[in-house]
């Protein structure tokens, strides 16, 4: 958790929080990389917050050398995700709702779980993804990256 929630959070407690994040649609061909988060043991895109006066290129290229210690280039927008399908309840019962920004991006250094937020890096094909316990937000996206 940054500085800047957990200052929201130490007001709040686990109240709702809406934030923005950024989302990596990383691609190898017609494989996607997913990741599979140690909070919830969910496969999903990489990605997460935006700190404040950060830019959303920058924080998203942070976000996966974070998780994943790979360099990215950050490409086009793929498109903007909110709403019911991004809202979260972590274990801790700090409850979070999500406006994404999902970017096309291409790996530049090799990727590895951090083991701490991510259990597991995977590369799948569309159908196979249909068949992975997952956040189903991620279908959307991954439709819209054609």
């Amino acid at each position: 958790m940054s500085e800047y929630v957990q200052s929201i959070r130490d007001r709040i407690g686990n109240d709702f929080l809406l934030l923005p994040g950024v989302t990596a649609v990383v691609r190898d061909g017609e494989r996607f990389l997913l990741a599979r988060h140690a909070h919830s043991g969910l496969w999903s895109l990489i990605g997460g917050g935006v700190e404040p006066g950060e830019e959303l290129a920058a924080a998203l290229a942070r976000e996966v050398l974070e998780e994943t210690g790979a360099e990215v280039r950050v490409g086009g927008i793929i498109g903007a995700y909110g709403g019911e399908p991004m809202m979260v309840e972590y274990p801790n019962g700090d409850r979070v709702g999500y406006v994404s920004i999902a970017y096309e991006c291409d790996l530049l250094t090799p990727a590895a779980p951090d083991m701490d937020e991510l259990l597991e890096l995977g590369w799948f094909e569309r159908d196979a993804i249909a068949g992975l316990p997952r956040r189903h937000w991620i279908d959307r996206v991954i439709g819209d990256a054609g």
